[in-house]
């Protein structure tokens, strides 16, 4: 009986020292697991970087794309990029010529 009332008063002299303990292992936890922790936030910055990459590389695409739909605007026609847009729809080629099909 003795014991237990002294592990009650030893609980009481301490009981913020364990609602402190307890406080910092929950925030601690969802410091580092969290939905909005370190791991979550290394994550998305590595996300990040390779969406930008992603974004550059299309954007370089479209400017290509860009570039090309100018020429073949009707008034100022790139005969050349005419006749190799007609030759790779149509399948022509000239005679002695190898093509190269590549795979997108």
């Amino acid at each position: 009986m003795r014991k237990l009332i002294a592990q009650r008063y030893l609980i009481r002299q301490n009981i913020l020292s364990i609602i402190g303990v307890c406080l910092c292992v929950y925030f601690s936890y969802h410091a580092v697991f969290g939905n909005r922790s370190y791991i979550r936030l290394a994550s998305l910055e590595s996300q990040i970087e390779t969406l930008s990459d992603k974004r550059d590389e299309l954007a370089v695409q479209r400017t290509g794309l860009e570039d090309k739909v100018v020429m073949l605007r009707p008034g100022s026609v790139d005969r050349d990029l005419l006749e190799e847009r007609a030759r790779y729809v149509l399948g022509y080629h000239m005679a002695g010529e190898i093509t190269i099909i590549e795979a997108q």
